[in-house]
């Protein structure tokens, strides 16, 4: 009996294992989205704010620029019209004239791979690429007679480079008394702020509306685990909102209303998002129409009326926030500026109240180690730690096991005939021993959690991307690179992936072997031969896990195996002088 249920918590673990994170994060928590008529699938969407829920301003206020996929390249597309430079230590782009849009962002502290000499991160591309993607900002009049800056706006600029320590001012005037104004600021990172004013020189009173957008063309491709979310997102009367790329486009238009909050478009590290007047009441939409066989998406706001009389002025504050998901930096930004649940652009998931100290513990010892391999390390002795006394009383149970086995043995031998006779006199044998027979149970289960948790902290956060360990290991957050099937390397030939078995899981399947010897072995022959497979199955199963996870199962198998060996030495003891 007691093997059984050792077998079933095994088995349950494994299936665990392969199953819970693929349907616990399915479920996002969201307010009820408002349904808007007429939104139809190919439809083009409008300027912000033209919902059923949200009333429109009067007048025509057209559509922004098609920017139709093009096939051009990126440094092609950047010679069509005149541009004004971005240049910091993390960012490098630039502003377009036409239109004052934010459409050219290259990441300069992050690479495509672990060479550092590859390609910098792309984040935004121009009109004429095969994908452009960018951000917008102006405003939405309630006359439509009034001329607002639009796609083909050509703005007027003050210096020929925006840096953190230098804003750029960008100035058009209507030919109607309208003189528009825009002041672009970036910070030490990626946040963008936009300072929109309005001054009415000459014209009759009049009312406008703020907007911004981004826009993306084409479905980028994207992780496939349900243990992320890429796609669209945003923060409403707080509470978070994500919509994949694919429910988009079955429900073309998605709008929202909320005091404050943020929307945007997030990849697996990197995240575009739109942040207003945290004062003010703005109104949201997710769209989504067909360019062609092209798939466009939009996020944008509109905030409310801002009414401009005759010689006076009206100004609007924003924020855009287009770079790497860095833990801390959300925090900051959440934190300062009061954005609400802005760290929950990093998808920490359902497990949040695990996964995120987890990430601080490790960012915190990594600072003080150097290398996240050792943190790793470190964080896995520290929960040994926490969970010792508990794994101390489940060892020392298994080691009476191990060490009644003879007894048990024969007691089967005698009673095969009579299971519930024999079931009987076991339990009252461990009763007599004060064993419990499920404790084998617990190491396994305890683990589990944080093992979770940490396969999240690996997978979703970009301090782990490119982060090296020793030796082969140079990304933490990737598989193990080496196969045992090219000999690590020694033969010119790549394996399948259902082939990769690195040098770490095998390591991992050998501690895992040696931690199973350990334990009292099944007395049923099927069931200790399905326990002989186990680390097989597991090395196989893990080969294909980040190498940091691997590092930490197989560090936490030689922690428990030097446990459970003094434990098993002193209960062997103990029963000597008995």
């Amino acid at each position: 009996m007691e093997q059984r249920n050792l077998l079933i918590a095994v088995v349950l673990s494994l299936g665990i294992l392969l199953s819970f994170q693929a349907f616990y994060d399915r479920y996002y928590p969201s307010p009820e989205a408002v349904s808007v008529e007429g939104a139809a699938d190919g439809a083009a969407p409008e300027r912000p704010g033209l919902t059923s829920a949200v009333p429109a301003p009067a007048g025509t206020m057209g559509a922004p620029e098609a920017a139709a996929p093009g096939s051009q390249d990126r440094e092609a597309a950047l010679t069509v019209d005149t541009r004004v430079a971005i240049q910091s230590p993390w960012l490098r782009g630039s502003v377009r004239l036409k239109g004052g849009r934010i459409d050219d962002l290259a990441l300069t502290t992050y690479r495509e791979t672990t060479d550092p000499t590859s390609a910098e991160i792309v984040l935004f591309q121009p009109a004429g690429t095969a994908r452009p993607y960018y951000a917008d900002f102006g405003w939405v009049a309630a006359d439509g007679s009034v001329a607002v800056p639009h796609a083909g706006t050509f703005w007027q600029a003050d210096g020929a480079v925006l840096t953190p320590k230098k804003p750029l001012t960008l100035r058009w005037r209507n030919g109607q008394g309208l003189e528009f104004v825009r002041r672009i600021a970036l910070d030490a990172t990626y946040l963008f702020t936009i300072t929109d004013s309005v001054k009415n020189v000459g014209a009759p009173p009049t009312t406008l509306y703020p907007y911004g957008l981004v826009s993306r063309s084409g479905t980028p491709e994207t992780e496939g685990f349900f243990i992320l979310h890429e796609g669209l997102l945003g923060v409403f009367n707080q509470t978070l909102e994500e919509i994949d790329y694919d429910d988009l486009q079955e429900t073309p238009l998605v709008a929202q209303k909320s005091d404050g909050g943020w929307i945007g478009i997030t990849d697996k590290y990197w995240l575009a998002a739109l942040i207003p007047d945290q004062a003010a009441a703005n109104a949201y939409r997710f769209t989504h129409h067909l360019a062609g066989s092209l798939d466009k998406y939009q996020v944008d706001y509109r905030g409310p009326a801002l009414a401009l009389p005759a010689g006076g002025t009206i100004e609007t504050v924003s924020r855009l926030f287009a770079g790497a998901k860095e833990v801390r930096l959300l925090d900051d930004y959440a934190s300062r500026l009061n954005i609400p649940l802005f760290d929950r652009g990093v998808d920490f998931g359902w497990f949040y109240f695990l996964t995120k100290p987890i990430f601080y513990v490790l960012d915190y010892l990594y600072r003080l180690l150097g290398n996240f391999g050792l943190a790793i390390l470190l964080l896995t002795v520290f929960i040994k730690l926490l969970f010792y006394p508990l794994a101390n009383k489940s060892y020392r149970s298994m080691s009476k096991m191990k060490l009644l086995q003879p007894k048990v043995t024969e007691l089967r031998e005698r009673l095969k005939d009579d299971r519930q006779r024999m079931s009987q006199e076991m339990m009252e044998l461990y009763k007599r021993e004060k064993i419990n027979p499920l404790a084998g149970c617990l190491p396994v289960l305890i683990q589990l959690p944080v093992f979770f948790a940490l396969y999240k902290v690996l997978f979703v956060t970009i301090e782990m991307r490119h982060a090296p360990f020793y030796g082969w290991i140079k990304d933490l957050s990737a598989p193990d690179p080496t196969s045992l099937f090219n000999l690590f390397g020694l033969i010119p030939w790549t394996p399948p992936d259902f082939l990769q078995l690195g040098i770490w899981p095998i390591i991992m399947g050998v501690t895992m072997w040696a931690q199973f010897r350990l334990n009292p072995p099944p007395a049923d022959p099927i069931q200790a031969r399905l326990f002989q497979f186990m680390p097989l199955i597991f090395t196989f199963l893990l080969a294909t896990f980040p190498a940091g996870l691997v590092i930490y199962w197989a560090w936490n198998n030689l922690l428990s195996i030097a446990q459970q060996w003094m434990i098993l030495r002193q209960t062997a003891g103990e029963a000597s002088k008995s």
